[in-house]
């Protein structure tokens, strides 16, 4: 595998025009039924991203591309299972590994259409679920919808690491930054890993000690934060080379998101219509996390007192660590996943952490992008984020048990917050739009 992967990667060197058809196939690859199990499509994609950041294409191009690869994937998988039906199962492949088809089938008949989203991010589930939703004749615009909305996060998820890299590489960074960049990668997978093997074992102490690990390296990125100004500066400098008109459109769009505005009256929300449902619980919990969050957040801000970046032209308020986007984004997003997790396996309560995680992150690296906060301040908030919400989970289960909440619930929780998300969203960009077409 590695000799096949350096000679794809030294062609396309010297091939650089092939590098978006190949990122295309690499992703619908990855996503195609049976194929995507065999060929090492994880591995390609961090490679062909990161010779993509290595000045070839434009990581709004990448992305796209990636997207739109695992799109045609899904389509393709959906299109095998509805027209051959039960005959998959004659498939090469399936028929001395029948285990593949049977994991899938269970999974979907589980947990339905959320089984696309959370099994997007499974890697042995991945590349069979869209062909067996098209073998159970799950609904065509059903299906269109969820894979749309999977695509994207998983496109990101996949491919902006390895662009990353690729655009770092070939940036003179300071000195200093690959021994703080590895000195921060560390701690977070240490900080993962620990979280990823307590809830695996079952531990019953799993949320305090998540909540303990996210406290201790979330004081660490306080402390430390002046020993790690070539991180900030190199990836600053890194994320403003790469702006793009249309790019940046996008990424405001998302940043409105994790304004104060919007995430104080969708947290309102969430709690108010938990509390509608009868669920006070569950309502008390989330309350609580988005609160103590924002008050942590504050506080914090005024201890620490540092200087945001010097980038952005409007001025903001003066401090800016820990980010209150990442710190009110990821808080609102890890509720919902304990919400959803409720009453299922580790593994995925597991998973749906790592999707709460997808748009949170989203909106804490367009602060950066935007050139309002330093990475250092994204992280930090992150980490603030987390263990209040497993401080607040540790606590709450000690007193009493948080139940399942059924789809009725869930539709009447989800809906209007994901319409309030929407509303501020058009609101702030009809208003930038019309202020441009005035001047």
């Amino acid at each position: 595998m590695n000799a096949w992967l350096g000679e794809m990667n030294q062609w396309l060197s010297a091939n650089p025009e092939w590098l978006g058809a190949t990122i295309f196939l690499v992703a619908c690859v990855e996503c195609l039924a049976i194929a995507g199990l065999i060929v090492p499509g994880t591995v390609a994609l961090f490679a062909v991203a990161a010779l993509a950041g290595g000045g070839a294409l434009s990581l709004g191009d990448t992305l796209l591309l990636g997207y739109a690869g695992g799109l045609v994937g899904d389509a393709l998988s959906y299109a095998i299972g509805r027209g051959m039906d039960q005959n998959i199962r004659r498939l090469p492949g399936l028929r001395s590994h029948p285990q593949w088809l049977t994991s899938a089938e269970g999974f979907i008949q589980r947990y339905g259409v959320a089984s696309l989203l959370v099994g997007r991010f499974i890697g042995p589930l991945r590349p069979m679920l869209p062909m067996v939703a098209g073998m159970l004749k799950m609904p065509l615009p059903r299906f269109t919808l969820v894979s749309l909305l999977a695509a994207a996060g998983w496109s990101v998820a996949y491919l902006l690491p390895g662009w990353m890299t690729g655009a770092a590489v070939r940036l003179p960074l300071p000195a200093g930054f690959w021994p703080q960049a590895a000195a921060v990668a560390i701690g977070l997978a240490a900080l993962i890993g620990l979280a990823i093997n307590s809830s695996l074992r079952r531990q019953p102490s799993a949320t305090v000690v998540t909540s303990a690990a996210s406290f201790g390296l979330m004081l660490a990125v306080f402390l430390g934060w002046p020993y790690l100004t070539h991180f900030d500066e190199g990836l600053v400098a890194l994320v403003q080379e790469h702006r793009s008109p249309g790019l940046d459109r996008i990424v405001v769009a998302v940043t409105r998101l994790g304004d104060f505005r919007t995430q104080a009256w969708v947290g309102v929300l969430l709690t108010l219509l938990l509390l509608a449902a009868r669920h006070w619980r569950h309502a008390l919990f989330a309350g609580g996390v988005l609160l103590c969050t924002a008050l942590g957040n504050g506080t914090l801000k005024w201890l620490f007192s540092r200087a945001r970046p010097e980038v952005l032209s409007t001025p903001l308020s003066t401090y800016s660590m820990p980010s209150g986007h990442s710190s009110a984004s990821f808080a609102f997003f890890l509720v919902l996943a304990v919400l959803a997790s409720r009453g299922q396996p580790p593994r995925m309560r597991l998973t749906w952490m790592l999707v709460a995680c997808i748009p949170a992150l989203s909106i804490a690296l367009s602060r950066v992008y935007l050139g309002a906060h330093w990475p250092t301040d994204v992280l930090a908030g992150a980490l603030l984020a987390v263990f209040v919400c497993a401080a607040g989970l540790a606590i709450t289960l000690r007193v009493h048990r948080l139940e399942p909440l059924g789809l009725r619930t869930w539709c009447l929780v989800l809906v209007p917050c994901l319409l309030s998300f929407a509303w501020f969203t058009w609101h702030d960009l009809a208003a930038a739009l019309s202020q441009y077409a005035y001047q």
